[in-house]
């Protein structure tokens, strides 16, 4: 790979980079006491890009890597770069961005690769054998995942990079009937770590708490509907985070005019008690990464700084443009995909109020918790969240529980609502597609928040 970047020669190609990833992992699941799915995945492929004008070309192979097979990557995605850069006036200069060596493999005391399936599959069973503490739970199941994600990277202007990135998640459900209405919930735990990460869950308090979380579903009150004070706990404020302010702070979108963001630099756009980050750096989350897919190394972006407004998630593309640093925010589902400006663990920060104070001083209002999905309006600052369920407050106590909800917005107003954030964070990890594709692994959180939304569902 070095070899082939470094005799490049033709001078209309301003910046190319080489990148090579390999994956493997496992990934099973346990049904009603069952195993019912189980694979054991390896894949392994090479991307070349190249810059021409302003003009990207890239072509990718799962083909043996060779400096032959290499040197024909290159000159393909040079020969469509030089296509497109035929219908464009415009050029981007990279040659001053920095450049980075460093080998990092991620330290962790028992690689996934390492354990026995059969110990995997025994800790599967064991989470989802908790789960049966009733009658009423009808469908009990458990999910495991690994993965390792090797990187090799060279570019023109100098970086060297091997890196890994090794991810596990463990993730119960039970599902609770009683006559004719049936709910549902769960939990899931997931880190940038190894197997001892697994071995750490207590299975039976884990999967008690969704057991019980389920049956007591069963008898919950259909949720109040319209405006509203609404306590968001960690899951859902950190839903909010990612769906519109997280997306919307993707610069790539931003230099394109469709952000709602797009001209909010140094705004107030929420109030003084807003905070929110983006952090590639934080020790352990779903989405840390020791670099992008470009080779920036993984950084902390403060996004709103006291309701201010600050700043955008960059490639290295956005940030030359935007004539700002680069911000280790360029990911790539994988060696077959496009680069986009991507979140990493992203989050509302922490305030001064305990999660109990918050609560205590709230009249009347309703708590929701525990993310199911989410809907962003990146063009005009709307959001939807659904929550799994929640609690009726009644002067300054949880009252009735409620089951499933939805909360809509507009960000603007909902952020400059928020007059109380506890000091306790929370988040959870998953994935996040660009659009409906191009899924990579992100963490999202923050505390408990309080301001005004409005509330439907039941």
């Amino acid at each position: 790979m070095t070899n082939v970047i470094e005799d490049l020669s033709d001078k209309d190609v301003t910046f190319a980079d080489i990148r090579h990833e390999t994956v493997t992992g496992t990934t099973l699941g346990v049904i009603n006491g069952a195993l019912r799915s189980l694979s054991q995945s390896g894949k392994a492929g090479v991307i070349a890009r190249a810059l021409v004008g302003e003009c990207w070309g890239q072509a990718s192979t799962t083909e043996a890597v060779s400096r032959e097979k290499l040197n024909e990557l290159l000159k393909e995605a040079i020969k469509i770069a030089k296509i497109s850069a035929k219908h464009s006036r415009k050029a981007i200069d990279l040659s001053n961005i920095p450049s980075h060596e460093a080998t990092v493999w991620q330290s962790v005391k028992e690689n996934p690769a390492e354990v026995a399936v059969e110990e995997k599959i025994k800790l599967a069973l064991e989470m989802e054998n908790s789960l049966k503490i009733d009658d009423r739970l009808v469908k009990t199941q458990s999910r495991y995942i690994d993965s390792r994600n090797a990187f090799k990277l060279v570019n023109t202007v100098g970086s060297r990079l091997e890196w890994d990135e090794i991810r596990s998640l463990a993730m119960v459900i039970a599902i609770a009937r009683e006559g004719s209405t049936m709910q549902y919930d769960y939990g899931a735990r997931s880190s940038l770590a190894g197997f001892e990460f697994i071995r750490g869950i207590d299975s039976v308090s884990f999967a008690e708490e969704v057991a019980n979380g389920a049956i007591a579903l069963l008898s919950s009150e259909k949720p109040p509907s319209g405006q509203m004070t609404v306590i968001m706990d960690g899951d859902i404020s950190g839903l909010v985070a990612h769906e519109v302010c997280g997306h919307a702070s993707e610069a790539d979108e931003v230099v394109k005019g469709r952000s709602f963001l797009t001209k909010m630099s140094g705004v107030q756009i929420g109030s003084e008690a807003v905070t929110m980050i983006d952090d590639g750096s934080m020790v352990g989350r779903q989405g840390t990464i020791p670099f992008d897919s470009e080779g920036t190394p993984g950084s902390k972006t403060v996004i709103i700084e006291n309701g201010v407004f600050k700043g955008f998630l960059h490639t290295l593309e956005t940030a030359v443009v935007m004539g700002v640093k680069p911000t280790g925010n360029a990911r790539a589902q994988d060696y077959n995909s496009r680069i986009f400006a991507r979140m990493t663990n992203t989050f509302f920060d922490k305030g001064d109020w305990s999660n109990d104070e918050i609560i205590e001083d709230t009249k009347d209002g309703v708590y929701v918790i525990k993310s199911l999905s989410g809907m962003e309006d990146v063009v005009g600052g709307g959001v939807q969240a659904t929550a799994l369920k929640g609690y009726l407050i009644k002067n300054g106590e949880k009252t009735s529980l409620l089951r499933s909800m939805t909360i809509t917005g507009k960000v603007l107003d909902i952020l400059k609502t928020v007059d109380a954030v506890g000091n306790t964070l929370e988040f959870s990890g998953g994935t996040c597609g660009k659009g409906e594709e191009d899924y990579i692994p992100v963490s999202s959180g923050g505390p408990l928040m309080r301001g005004t939304m409005m509330i439907g569902g039941g």
